[in-house]
């Protein structure tokens, strides 16, 4: 899979350097801009050719990923879904979510704050 960045994100800090968030793409509309020439070696642009295929498209390791919240969504996921549990839930409700998937035997998606 190809990343697109906005161009010059590794050299000014307001354009992302080192800020993940701040990568995201912009078309390049400068006259002299290498990237909007598509000269050799230069980052490539997303074109028409780029996009994944709609029976892939937003599927994780092949899996429909589903933001759950509660047991009741949890109970509504099958074994073709990946489980996401949302940030918006604490501790005590993550905890009980988990040792529901684990009995389940779902497979989820571990975020940074579910790691801990």
């Amino acid at each position: 899979m190809v990343r697109f960045l906005r161009s010059d994100t590794a050299r000014h800090s307001r354009l992302g350097k080192n800020r993940r968030k701040l990568q995201k793409w912009r078309r390049p509309r400068g006259m002299h801009s290498k990237i909007r020439r598509k000269r050799f070696s230069y980052p490539i642009m997303p074109t028409v050719g780029h996009k994944s295929a709609r029976a892939t498209s937003g599927l994780i390791r092949g899996k429909k990923p589903i933001v759950v919240e509660n047991l009741a969504e949890l109970a509504k996921i099958g074994k073709h879904n990946l489980v996401v549990l949302s940030s918006r839930i604490g501790a005590k409700k993550r905890i009980e979510l988990l040792k529901k998937v684990e009995e389940m035997k779902l497979e989820t998606l571990q975020t940074n704050r579910s790691a801990k």
